[in-house]
């Protein structure tokens, strides 16, 4: 029996929330896998024609919500300049290759095809192990802007909350609430353009307020289907008129004190990185993460050892 042709329009700049689960049993990412697989994303989303709105990044699935723009939008000098942003400078392409390569970039399927790809290959590749990781194709569904959308990506943002695995979005960092929180949406990753016309809103920083306080009041509702927000945090929350405080970023970033394996000035993560690295069993290049609030402070992430 032929697979039902999934839904998506070509026409129109579409949001579409994605969903895939794995194929193994129990929750078989972790915390360093969800690493890897949010920064997978992010630099797809530097090729691809795509918006990414949320995201939730769980133990054995993964929700991504995206507004995918159509290829009459996309001048050929955007396609180049994704194209090499991406692949490099000296990658250049021109002529028939610009009009199949802007049909790739335009494409759900594509898009979410690499980021699936890309982490089975990461995961098989780390864990010494060979077939298929996820469970089947993925599963979309085109979302209408405004509050459907809104409705949607709290959602998506109270996945950890129903897991029982924090007792604030923002406290997970693999959620998009806790990306906008704990980096600042470092790097741009999030778009909010939501299409909430009610809000009447267009600066950055109080839409993602506004949606704040969406999240919470809706995470306090008990739909019976896992853990809510716990109603003393959402009055508090009421009582900060759900601003985040440099001390709540603070707070939030602190997790840099015990995720990271190395902490201090710049020179002196350099100095210890190269003297523990053969203890490690990665390869990669040395990579410093400025610890947000505390200046002049620096982190690398703890790499999986390799210690006997």
């Amino acid at each position: 029996m032929p697979r039902i042709a999934r839904f998506t329009r070509d026409s129109k700049s579409t949001v579409y929330h994605v969903i895939s689960r794995t194929a193994l049993p129990g929750l078989p990412i972790r915390d360093v896998d969800k690493d890897y697989l949010l920064g997978l994303i992010k630099r797809l989303s530097i090729l691809y024609c795509v918006d990414v709105l949320g995201f939730s990044i769980m133990g054995n699935h993964f929700h991504l919500v995206a507004r995918m723009h159509p290829e009459d939008t996309v001048s050929d000098q955007e396609v180049i300049r994704r194209y090499q942003k991406y692949y490099g400078d000296e990658k250049y392409i021109g002529g028939e290759q610009v009009e199949e390569v802007r049909k790739r970039l335009c494409c759900l399927a594509a898009y979410v095809k690499d980021i699936k790809q890309g982490f089975t290959f990461y995961y098989n590749k780390k864990y010494r192990r060979q077939g298929f990781f996820w469970g089947g194709r993925f599963k979309s569904l085109i979302v209408e802007d405004g509050l459907t959308l809104v409705n949607l990506l709290a959602y998506v943002d109270l996945n950890p909350i129903r897991a029982g695995i924090v007792k604030r979005p923002e406290e997970y960092k693999w959620c998009s609430l806790g990306y906008h929180v704990q980096t600042g949406n470092k790097d741009d990753l999030l778009c909010v353009d939501y299409g909430m016309q009610e809000w009447n809103e267009f600066e950055p920083r109080e839409i993602v307020r506004k949606y704040r306080e969406f999240v919470y009041e809706t995470g306090a509702v008990d739909a019976g289907k896992g853990a809510v927000i716990d109603e003393k945090i959402v009055k508090k929350e009421r009582k900060k008129n759900y601003k985040v405080s440099r001390v709540d970023r603070f707070r939030y970033r602190t997790r840099y004190f015990t995720d990271a394996g190395i902490i201090g000035s710049k020179e002196f993560v350099g100095e210890v990185f190269d003297q523990v690295k053969h203890l490690l069993r990665s390869k990669d290049e040395r990579k410093f993460t400025p610890v947000g609030g505390v200046e002049g402070v620096y982190s690398m992430k703890r790499l999986e050892s390799s210690i006997n």
